[in-house]
């Protein structure tokens, strides 16, 4: 039963899934936000700035589709609300024939994965209930008993497990509201002739398709789901396990003297290589920030060749934030940078922004 069940899951990890991405309709007016880091204000602020929303935060946009390019994750204080938000949102605009798309940023992958380096103690707090104070003890009886935290006190574990950390992992979990839905987004998307997403495409990945784009991140977060209830049901790990933690306790299972299951072992050292996948990888579509950083010179021939692959007339990104607060256009007008660091004291200067496409014309909206 054990080699079976090994077996099954070793093969969806070579499965690759059914895209998620479906045909958007052509639309008269596209309104492109990027990284709003929790900022929810400042998302309203300019969610109103473009007519999509009312005063009750209801969608009054009619047939627009609004396109937010990832990072609405992290750092911020109400990453929680603009959740809530984005999904309430893509209810509402269906009903006028609006479309709301929203791709995965590298925000939105750390904490599916369990990195979470940029999340506040105010998004913490945001999933406080009756019972926070008894789930972190038992939480840590948890980790004690299962050898990982013999030598580790209350005190020291509590620093890197805040109150409400386990409820904020279980929400982000495959089961959990947000990581539910978290798993719905794609990580590129197309909209008439715009692709939009977080990072960029490296000239590299000129020769896929966006669907086998979105088919592989897809495909390595259901690895990574796999290979955390793998690791849970073998007592490796406890499902509340940050990415460090899940690394450290592969690690060590794999230096256990008395591990002698070969599909154990070919198992666990799949996870170790997670660093090369192309949802985490620098060069992936979640982290590529060339878009910004090519020379002219570099990167004018470089993009006129992903135009040409892609078959469109602009990339429009976030990921990487603007100084001044200004949308950055680049390459002759066919690539807008639209990150502009909304949440408040990020960067000098920054700010919310929006662009809005009208046919051939691309326009930057300021609050």
């Amino acid at each position: 039963m054990k080699t079976r069940l090994l077996l099954c899951l070793l093969a969806i990890l070579c499965a690759i899934s059914a895209t998620q991405s479906e045909p958007i309709a052509p639309a008269a007016r596209v309104v492109a936000i990027a990284d709003i880091h929790g900022d929810l204000d400042a998302f309203v602020g300019i969610l109103k700035r473009t007519s999509l929303i009312d005063a009750n935060q209801r969608w009054i946009g009619k047939d627009t589709i609004l396109v937010q390019t990832g990072d609405f994750l992290d750092r911020g204080p109400k990453t929680r609300g603009v959740m809530d938000l984005l999904m309430q949102l893509q209810k509402d605009a269906g009903r006028q024939n609006g479309r709301v798309v929203i791709t995965l940023g590298n925000h939105e992958s750390l904490n599916i994965f369990g990195d979470l380096r940029d999340v506040t103690l105010n998004d913490y707090k945001s999933y406080a209930d009756d019972k926070s104070d008894r789930r972190r003890k038992a939480a840590y009886d948890a980790y004690v008993a299962l050898g990982a935290g013999s030598h580790e006190t209350f005190d020291d574990w509590a620093k890197s497990h805040p109150l409400r950390f386990i409820e904020h992992r279980e929400a982000m979990s495959p089961n959990g509201k947000y990581g539910k839905w978290l798993r719905t987004l794609p990580a590129v998307a197309k909209v008439n002739d715009s692709i939009f997403l977080h990072g960029g495409i490296k000239t590299d990945f000129a020769s896929w398709k966006l669907e086998q784009i979105n088919d592989v991140v897809a495909q390595e977060i259901k690895n990574f789901d796999a290979f955390q209830k793998y690791m849970v049901d073998e007592k490796i790990i406890l499902p509340f396990y940050t990415l460090k933690e899940m690394t450290e306790a592969a690690a060590a299972a794999l230096k256990d003297p008395e591990l002698k299951d070969p599909e154990r072992k070919k198992f666990l050292e799949g996870f170790l290589k997670y660093g090369g996948w192309l949802s985490i990888h620098p060069d992936g579509p979640l982290w590529f920030r060339g878009y910004a950083t090519w020379t002219d010179e570099e990167g004018a021939p470089q993009i006129k060749q992903l135009l040409s692959a892609f078959g469109v007339t602009r990339f429009v990104v976030g990921h990487t934030p603007q100084q001044g607060g200004k949308i950055g256009v680049r390459f002759d007008g066919h690539v807008f940078l639209i990150d502009t660091g909304m949440l408040a004291g990020y960067i000098p200067g920054g700010g919310a922004s929006a662009l809005e496409i009208l046919g051939d014309n691309a326009t930057p909206i300021y609050p």
